[in-house]
């Protein structure tokens, strides 16, 4: 048969297709008499008038404009006109039937009805096997595809299934299965409500994960590697994700590429169902050759000497070749030991360092590093964006960033540090821009901040056991005004924005105790330097309860104190030191008191009563890294403190020896060291490490009046006491897993307590947040801790430590401070060796115990 013949049967077919098409949707609606168009024979007529039936939802004027027809067109029937219109029709998707059909004609004017059935709409949609808890989950998953009101296709239906489907896939459910029920909803015209039957399987754990290939590595070190576990019996983990799979195989290479395995390559992986139904896959490697560095050469290099860069750089001939090494001691290391910073730290911002190998021989690798130093760059402008409360200059003087001085990248990180240390931003909303204007050599910063509560308020209410409930009301403000206190517009409803703090706090628990503080720091006086001025003053009233009527049965305890320090950062060692020195003023007034037998003088003595002076200057030196106070991840906080009071003894010439306690110690002498120090580093991802020691001991210069029995340590509890009973002459140690009588040094005879000169304590704390939000910080914590107290420095051992182990959590609410629970077990506890006996609740209320 020719090509001709064959062209021309294949026209036919397709004349007489169409034909029976459009007799199939043109037809003449008069009666039941219907009209039959002569194909042989078409003829042209003029649209008279176009009408819509059975839309609901659409626009008809909108339908008649997209169908491409309109009343007065020229349209040859048969012909492709009314064909043509029906295709724009469809492809709206609206609609699951179209229809175009003659109403009527006059002469050579034709009336035509466009009848559309369309789409269901939907009212709702529900699940069916799911459990409530991921109905939120699923929602936004689903909401992707549906929307309510919308129109419900098949595409739409499947899309939204396959998303319920892929979002259990993702949690280990590979073999779930979602059908989609639509159900006609009779209370809306032409809507229909979806019912997704979600099936989800069992879990599908991932039995084995085998590897050929490796001669270097062993098998068990490249798991170690991957997100994806194998099932063991107490590792629930072992689900299979897509996702982190294919991430898993991306980190098996760059562990390779670490040990010098440049050109290891994953040749194919594969993964098979067992007969339980388990997954077990196949990795296959070609690790090629293992490279080392050899020459390595710099080259452009003009403001810093070749061996200054080589000493930073840090890798030797006969090092295992490791790229990503190579890269982290060229540019942006986390300890800020690489080229990048060398140069960026003095001004070369457009610096850039290109490594270029020049020659593979055999297994080893020769490197240039190309340098491209280019000018230094000075800082144009400083801006600061997003604080709606705190004013410009708080935040202004904290930077290390001002306009015209030469960029440095230390500068940058420290300033963030610094705002970040303010606590009035959300930290991990802090953002840092650094736009450069290369023909000018210049480069702006731009700060973005984000404000976030920062105030607290402290209403609580406490068990005081025998002393009843003691209620709590303070209030603070961290970010207080006090130029502004005139200023009714700048209420809001405090005046607020200049960083300064003011703390007021009242305890009662009605006739036994009353406690009243307030303080006021100014962080800058003058405004100019960061020399901070701190005023505090507390009244504290202890009473068994008698009346005062009764004199031989009232025991009364009164503590009053002033005090002023004032704290200036120094720039040596480093500008992250800090020297602060206080002056403190107190009087002490005892009246038969014996409720808390702690103040003892060495030779066994009980201070009950008498009037006592303790005038004191406290000296501090500190230095701070931390880079958040709320969730520290690095860094460290150390401080060194002696609180001294002049030696009155040594002006004099009495025998205190021979005095009675109230006049011993009218005034009070001693020296009193402190050191604690703690430290903060990352492991692996959040998890965060804490060491932390502190000590503490308080010394005599005469002695004949001996250690003063009061400005002692008590160890033990959960330092609540501190805060409930806080100022009482001693320092109370918080002890996980131990009371206070647990502690030899804190007890004398018939179990009395009382507080020890000298104690000792170390701490190591794993935390893992579960959120970083700054409206609600929390996160979990481990700990191992030791801590002892000793009566006399002849006893101390560092090595002597009573240890306990518990778990705990935070919780850090703007307007609350600190809330949270340890519960210790202390192991060197004597007694019964059971749980209740050895373990021990602590709470922590406000801020975290010493």
């Amino acid at each position: 048969m020719s090509r001709t013949n064959s062209a021309l049967i294949r026209f036919a077919v397709l004349l007489i297709g169409l034909s029976v098409g459009f007799n199939a949707t043109i037809q003449a609606q008069e009666d039941d008499n219907l009209e039959i168009f002569d194909y042989t024979d078409p003829q042209d007529y003029e649209i008279g008038g176009i009408k819509v039936t059975g839309a609901f939802f659409s626009d008809e004027t909108a339908l008649i404009g997209v169908s491409g027809l309109a009343v007065g067109d020229k349209i040859r029937i048969p012909g492709y006109d009314i064909p043509r219109a029906l295709r724009n029709l469809w492809r709206l998707r609206l609609f699951t039937d179209v229809q175009i059909l003659q109403e009527k004609k006059i002469g050579d004017v034709i009336f035509l009805e466009y009848i559309v059935q369309e789409r269901p709409r939907l009212s709702r949609f529900s699940y069916k096997g799911v459990k409530k808890s991921f109905h939120d989950d699923l929602n936004d998953e689903v909401n992707r595809y549906l929307l309510k009101g919308g129109i419900v296709t098949e595409d739409i239906k499947v899309n939204a299934a396959e998303s319920i489907r892929a979002f259990f896939v993702e949690k280990g459910f590979l073999d779930t299965r979602v059908a989609v029920e639509e159900i006609n909803d009779t209370s809306r015209v032409n809507a229909v409500r979806l019912v997704f039957d979600v099936n989800q399987n069992d879990k599908i754990k991932v039995k084995n994960i085998f590897f050929s290939g490796n001669t270097a590595v062993k098998s068990r070190r490249l798991r170690k590697e991957m997100e994806t576990k194998e099932k063991r019996r107490f590792l629930t983990g072992s689900k299979f994700i897509a996702e982190e799979y294919d991430a898993d195989q991306d980190a098996i290479i760059a562990f390779y590429n670490k040990i010098g395995y440049r050109d290891a390559r994953i040749v194919q992986d594969s993964s098979w169902r067992n007969e339980k139904g388990e997954l077990v896959l196949q990795i296959d490697l070609a690790e090629g050759t293992q490279y080392f560095f050899r020459d390595i050469a710099f080259k452009g290099n003009s403001i810093y000497e070749t061996q200054q860069l080589e000493e930073v750089l840090g890798i030797v001939s006969g090092d295992v070749y490791n790229q990503e090494l190579l890269e982290t001691r060229l540019s942006f290391s986390q300890d800020g030991r690489d080229v990048s910073t060398l140069y960026m730290d003095n001004g070369y911002l457009f610096f850039r360092a290109d490594p270029i190998e020049t020659a593979i021989e055999g297994d080893s690798i020769d490197l240039e590093i190309r340098i491209f130093e280019g000018p230094q760059a000075t800082i144009d402008k400083v801006t600061i964006a997003g604080n709606d409360r705190t004013h410009e200059h708080v935040i202004r003087r904290e930077l290390r960033t001002r306009p015209g001085d030469k960029f440095s990248r230390s500068d940058i990180i420290r300033s963030q540090r610094q705002i970040i240390n303010l606590n009035y931003f959300n930290p991990e909303n802090l953002g840092i821009n650094t736009p450069v204007n290369p023909n000018r050599g210049t480069v702006d910063i731009e700060y973005t901040v984000e404000e976030k509560p920062s105030d607290q308020l402290e209403l609580s209410a406490g068990w005081g056991g025998q002393r009843r409930v003691i209620g709590t009301l303070g209030v603070t403000f961290n970010n207080f005004s006090l130029r502004n206190i005139t200023n009714r517009k700048a209420w809001h409803p405090l005046p607020q924005g200049d960083g300064q703090r003011v703390s007021l706090r009242a305890q009662t628990n009605g006739d036994f105790y009353q406690s009243y503080n307030i303080s006021f720091t100014e962080p800058w006086l003058g405004g100019k330097k960061p020399t901070s001025l701190t005023v505090a003053g507390f009244y504290n009233r202890f009473t068994n309860g008698a009346s005062k009527n009764n004199p031989d049965a009232y025991q009364s305890f009164n503590i009053t104190q002033f005090s002023v320090s004032v704290g200036t950062r120094l720039r040596w060692p480093d500008d992250n030191f800090v020297s602060r020195t206080g002056v403190n003023i107190q009087t002490l007034n005892l009246q038969n008191w014996s409720l808390f037998n702690v103040f003892r003088s060495d030779d066994g003595q009980v201070v009950r009563g008498g009037y006592y002076n303790n005038f004191s200057i406290t000296q501090t030196l500190a230095r701070n890294t931390v880079n958040d106070p709320l969730f520290p991840k690095e860094g460290s906080n150390i401080s060194l403190s002696v609180q001294f009071t002049p030696p009155y003894s040594v002006f004099d010439d009495k025998n205190y020896a021979d005095l009675p306690p109230e006049d011993r110690y009218r005034w009070l002498e001693y020296h009193k060291w402190r050191f604690d120090a703690e430290w903060y580093a990352t492991l692996v991802g959040k998890l965060v490490l804490k060491a932390q020691t502190k000590f503490g001991v308080i010394g005599s210069y005469n002695n004949e009046i001996g250690t003063s029995p009061f400005e002692r340590f008590q160890l033990g509890g959960d330092g609540i006491n501190n805060q409930q009973f806080g100022y009482a002459g001693v320092d109370i140690i918080s002890s996980r897993g131990y009371e206070i009588a647990d502690f030899p040094g804190n007890t004398i005879g018939n179990g009395q307590e009382v507080a020890t000169p000298l104690y000792s304590k170390l701490t190591f704390e794993l935390r893992y947040p579960l959120s970083l939000n700054p409206s609600s910080t929390i996160y979990v914590l481990a700990f191992a801790q030791g801590a002892n107290a000793w009566r006399n420095g002849r006893d101390f051992n560092p090595f002597e430590l009573q240890r306990s182990v518990g778990g705990g959590v935070r919780v850090f609410l703007p307007m609350f401070g600190t809330l949270g629970f340890d519960y210790g077990i202390g192991i060197d506890k004597t007694g019964p060796r059971t749980l209740q006996n050895m373990g021990d609740f602590n709470i922590i209320l406000g801020f975290e115990p010493e």
